[in-house]
């Protein structure tokens, strides 16, 4: 409930921050839009205007992986739920590709995209069903 808002969320921006950074070293991955990340479009603003981030985060797939191969490996995620009900305390998956547009006109996604919430499940665990999936992909 309320009284441990502010514990979970500051654990599930700790655990989202590592599987962002952990995400960027994998060779499926082109790009991670995390906020709390130097490279992420808009950093600056997020730097200058919060004091720290959530557990919600996009993954931009490299240019090969098809739409396809990106919905079934979300299928095949075993702890993460599929849903669009940010906040809680499990982890959830949406695929966005095709769905969110950005309006800005610079910087928007070019290939397979989703969105990842990060809940309270064990980091470790996460990032295994995560590299699991991200394996089974051909590229």
């Amino acid at each position: 409930g309320l009284r441990t808002m502010g514990v979970r969320l500051a654990h599930q921006a700790r655990s989202a921050l590592e599987i962002a950074q952990w995400l960027k070293t994998r060779p499926e991955v082109a790009r991670v839009l995390h906020p709390a990340l130097q490279d992420c479009p808009g950093h600056e603003f997020w730097k200058r205007d919060f004091t720290g981030a959530c557990g919600l985060f996009g993954v931009e797939l490299q240019p090969d992986i098809s739409i396809e191969a990106t919905e079934r490996m979300i299928d095949g995620l075993s702890l993460f739920g599929i849903g669009a009900s940010w906040g809680g305390y499990e982890s959830l998956v949406l695929p966005t590709t095709g769905h969110i547009r950005r309006v800005t006109g610079e910087g928007g996604p070019t290939s397979a995209t989703f969105r990842l919430h990060i809940g309270l499940e064990g980091v470790e665990d996460l990032k295994t069903d995560l590299a699991r999936g991200l394996d089974g992909l051909q590229f």
